[in-house]
Order: structure tokens, then C-alpha cells, then sequence
């Protein structure tokens, strides 16, 4: 039995639709993974151990420091910037307060410039790996712990960096239910068993 002309198109279409839609999903993560693999886009390296091997050579790293448009906390570098021998371990601090009069939990995405440089940029440890939640009227240090991996020398693009620019931008996520649970202003739990 021959399918129809139409039934076919439409066919034809459902079946175009539903394959942008599942390239349209997996294109986020893909992305995600493709850039922390390659260090595209600015994102950095992660690693648990610093660099075996420390150059000579010096680098600049700067901190900036940005919010999104809706978050209240003051966010800063305790630090414009550092010099460091490549492979050096270096340290820094950023600074947050809440100046509301409610618990507010952030997150913070980051990236390196020049991007040719993000794949040589390297955390240790870092206050972006996890939820941050302030207290009203808390002020706290975020340590980060990074080098610039010796490789960048060898690369045909990067070697020409000379300042290595770390970026933070603080966003508010929702409470984790704990803390939502504590804040002044949550809703009594009206159910009875």
C-alpha cells in the first residue's frame, strides 16, 4: 500500500521537527563539554593538584568582578591583580555582601580572556563550584586557587598573552529549601497529617 503524497510531506516534516528539537537539546551540554575540553569561549581548566612545573616567565592575571542586573549583593576583588611565574599557584579573594534584610543564594559563572588563553587557565579550587548563600548583612572571602599551565608557551596563539583577565559574574539562584525554610518571610507549612 502507497503512502499518500501529503502523509509523506508531513511525515517527512514531523520527523525534520523532531530532530532540530533533539539537536536543539543536546546542543547545550555538547557546548558545555566542548568548551571545557577545549577552553573555548574563555573556560577555564579544572584541576585538584597544582603545576609540577614553574617557568621563569612571568604572567599578569587580573579579577573583575560583575553582577547580573537583579542581584543586590556588592560583589568585588579584594585584588585588581597578580604577577606569577607560569605554573606559580596563585590565590585571591572576592569579596560579597548582602545589604538586604533577607538571606539571599548566588552563583557565579566565570570566564577567561583572551579566550585562547582559557584552556591554560587553571582552578583548584574555586567559590564558583558551588551555591553561596548570605546571610543579611553577612560579608564574606571566596578564595579561588589557580596557575597558568607551562603549555600556554608552546601554543601557536597563546604564547603571545601576556595579562590573562578572570572574570565572576554573581547571579541570584533560588534558597535551598533549608535555608527558605529559616527565612522570615516563608510561608508556614499549613498541611496536617
Amino acid at each position: 500500500m502507497a503512502m499518500d503524497p501529503k502523509q509523506k510531506t508531513v511525515l517527512q516534516l514531523v520527523g525534520v521537527g523532531l530532530t532540530m528539537g533533539a539537536l536543539a537539546w543536546a546542543s547545550v551540554p555538547f557546548y558545555d563539554w566542548f568548551c571545557r575540553v577545549t577552553g573555548f569561549g574563555g573556560v577555564p581548566g579544572v584541576s585538584s593538584v597544582g603545576s609540577d612545573d614553574i617557568l621563569d616567565k612571568t604572567i599578569k592575571v587580573r579579577f573583575d568582578a560583575s553582577k547580573d542586573r537583579d542581584m543586590p549583593w556588592e560583589f568585588k576583588p579584594m585584588a585588581r591583580e597578580v604577577e606569577l611565574r607560569i605554573g606559580e599557584t596563585g590565590l585571591a579573594f572576592y569579596e560579597a555582601y548582602n545589604p538586604t534584610d533577607r538571606p539571599i543564594a548566588g552563583s557565579a559563572s566565570y570566564n577567561v580572556t583572551p579566550y585562547e588563553a582559557g584552556a591554560y587557565f587553571i582552578k583548584i579550587d574555586c567559590f564558583c563550584f558551588e551555591e553561596q548563600v548570605l546571610q543579611p548583612g553577612q560579608r564574606v572571602e571566596m578564595p579561588v586557587t589557580f596557575y597558568v599551565d607551562p603549555e600556554i608557551v608552546t601554543d601557536r596563539d597563546a604564547k603571545y598573552t601576556h595579562t590573562i583577565t578572570l572574570g565572576y559574574t554573581f547571579y541570584e539562584i533560588d534558597l535551598p529549601e533549608a535555608q527558605a525554610a529559616l527565612a522570615p518571610d516563608a510561608e508556614p507549612d499549613t498541611t496536617t497529617n
